[in-house]
């Protein structure tokens, strides 16, 4: 198995388009917040740190259990200014930057426990496929990582990484909880997503 690396949940999105926070939508007896936590955990990810917006911090903490909850005061520049609070929390945490963490974005809850430990495997920037169409979470790997601290917040994530594929059996993958109809299929798989 491959050895544990530092993760980020990021669980700072308006969801305006859903109506209500995506963090806290509830999966079985849990939420996707909650979720992503505990795969990371099992997967052998620490610390874990969950990067969210101030009015979702109490609710968000107390479904993030053992995880650090930190804040992104600009939650509407975007991506990258929540993986930079991440990462700044992250080398607080252990007093340097991280050579790998992984990325999970708690809209995207089509991953497994099992899918994190195969990309932490990798020793570039990698994010998960399935049948040739990639999804997430993603695993970042210096230098990326450092190319990402010294970006404008507001930049695309996508412009300033070029992530390889590392291909599994995930049939979920492609699921983003992003509208109302979003909960209607999550609500048809959950408990496939449950088992991982």
């Amino acid at each position: 198995m491959a050895k544990g690396c530092p993760a980020l949940v990021l669980a700072a999105g308006a969801s305006k388009r859903l109506g209500q926070p995506k963090a806290l939508v509830e999966i079985g007896t849990t939420t996707l917040v909650g979720l992503a936590v505990r795969r990371l955990f099992a997967a052998g990810c620490e610390p874990v740190v969950v990067v969210t917006r101030q009015s979702l911090q109490f609710d968000v903490m107390t479904q993030a259990l053992n995880a650090t909850v930190v804040v992104n005061a600009d939650p509407e520049g975007g991506r990258t200014g929540s993986v930079q609070r991440g990462l700044l929390a992250l080398m607080g945490d252990k007093g340097r930057t991280p050579r790998k963490v992984i990325i999970a974005p708690v809209d995207r809850p089509g991953w497994s426990t099992e899918h994190a430990v195969q990309l932490m495997e990798h020793d570039v920037t990698t994010t998960l496929s399935c049948a040739g169409k990639k999804g997430h979470p993603l695993l970042l790997h210096d230098p990326d990582i450092e190319r990402i601290l010294a970006a404008n917040p507001n930049a695309p994530l996508r412009d300033l990484i070029r992530p390889q594929s590392c291909e599994v059996d995930a049939p979920y993958l492609s699921l983003n909880i992003d509208t109302p109809e979003d909960l209607g299929a999550l609500a048809e798989v959950q408990f496939g997503l449950l088992d991982g």
